[in-house]
């Protein structure tokens, strides 16, 4: 269950080595913006070592340069050998980026007998022209298994204030989670930026959950358990989802074709999003 992925930069020791003890389910470990130019040589060396010798027991994601900088390829040359779950390649314009750095991948993959496909993908959309591409990034290629919304780069290249209300990134929210869902795909939000403000980060969550998003990203350790909950199903939800399972499993046994549960009609889209509940609630009481 993906509900949190937490950024590390990717040359700080200190805080690569504490990453897998912070409760986000997943870790996404920086190559690009944390990282001055100057550093990424020894960025890279840095992850690749943490990743190795670390074991984190969580999601590993690591987040490389764009397609067209010098940086990217050496970024995959360094970083796939040690599998990583997953690539955040950046500033996603087209479904061409995506095959791009796949095409990549696949040849690293072979030399170094790994299985092929092994690696996915999840694009980072931050730019007017790949929230507009936003379905033709999502079914790019079989390794894309979710989208990434960059809501602070994003913002500057529509020449607009980030806000704390997000008016400005409402329609990017609800375009990109269109694609993904319409793709098959997750579909993860851009981080609360204010890290003292907790309650804006749960109304800012508890909005992105509404319009469709699997989680949230953070850069912030504090933000986590606040994330978590919001993203978490709720004892009355996961109960009422087990009553609506419960109910449809005696209609069979009793041969009904139409069945009610506290005065409403159980149908098709009440059933799958009950799935879900518990299926979401399974994996956090598993830890997956």
């Amino acid at each position: 269950m993906r509900r949190t992925m937490l950024f590390f930069p990717g040359n700080s020791p200190n805080m690569l080595l504490n990453a897998g003890y912070l409760g986000s389910d997943s870790l996404i470990l920086d190559l690009e913006d944390a990282v001055a130019i100057t550093e990424k040589d020894s960025a890279r060396i840095l992850v690749r070592n943490a990743i190795t010798g670390l074991e984190y027991e969580k999601e590993i994601i690591v987040r490389i340069n764009p397609v067209g900088t010098p940086f990217w390829e050496k970024d995959l040359e360094t970083i796939i050998p040690v599998k990583p779950h997953m690539i955040m390649p950046t500033k996603v314009g087209t479904a061409e980026d995506v095959r791009i750095v796949s095409a990549k991948i696949a040849e690293i993959e072979e030399a170094c007998g790994m299985e092929a496909g092994s690696t996915k993908l999840i694009p980072l959309i931050e730019t007017a022209l790949g929230i507009e591409n936003a379905y033709q990034i999502a079914t790019a290629d079989s390794r894309v298994c979710a989208l990434f919304l960059g809501g602070e780069d994003l913002t500057a290249d529509l020449r607009c204030k980030r806000t704390k209300e997000g008016k400005e990134i409402f329609y990017a929210r609800t375009r990109i989670v269109m694609a993904a869902r319409a793709a098959g795909i997750d579909v993860y939000d851009t981080p609360w930026t204010d890290v003292e403000d907790f309650d804006g980060l749960v109304k800012d969550a508890e909005f992105a959950k509404s319009l469709g998003f699997t989680g949230k990203s953070s850069i912030s350790p504090r933000h986590i358990p606040y994330i978590n909950k919001v993203f978490s199903p709720t004892e009355e939800e996961i109960q009422y989802a087990q009553d609506v399972i419960d109910c449809i499993e005696r209609a069979k046994a009793e041969g009904k074709g139409v069945v009610s549960l506290r005065g409403k009609m159980i149908d098709a889209p009440i059933v799958a999003r009950a799935v879900q509940t518990l299926e979401a609630a399974r994996q956090i009481k598993g830890g997956k």
